[in-house]
């Protein structure tokens, strides 16, 4: 190869612009500001359908927060409170009202015992 002629500098140059290409194909794909062929930045323009999705997205992001609590207060109550709501529900079975209106029921028969 002939390094003084033009094919040489031909090849630096395609070199240099696919390599520059490349790196703003990159840069872009992952959200980064492109370069131009000065070396300055450019800033990628927030389009109406980019802030639309990211309000729908922080939406989502709310919603699930809240159904996470939720879901952490029904474990509680199912795990915490699962066992002994049938006990303390057996126990106002057994024992007649305060007011002397009621008496204890027969579970099998629904009947008073």
């Amino acid at each position: 190869m002939n390094w003084g002629g033009p094919e040489f500098v031909i090849a630096i140059i395609a070199l240099s612009t696919g390599g520059w290409l490349i790196n703003n194909w990159i840069r872009a794909k992952h959200g980064y500001s492109l370069e131009d062929e000065w070396g300055g930045k450019t800033e990628r323009a927030d389009t109406s359908e980019t802030k639309r999705l990211r309000e729908e997205n922080r939406a989502l992001h709310e919603k699930l927060d809240t159904m996470q609590d939720r879901m952490v207060v029904l474990e509680k109550i199912v795990t915490d409170r699962g066992y002994s709501l049938h006990d303390e529900i057996e126990a106002l079975r057994d024992r007649p009202a305060a007011d002397g209106t009621g008496m204890p029921l027969d579970i099998k028969t629904g009947e008073k015992a």
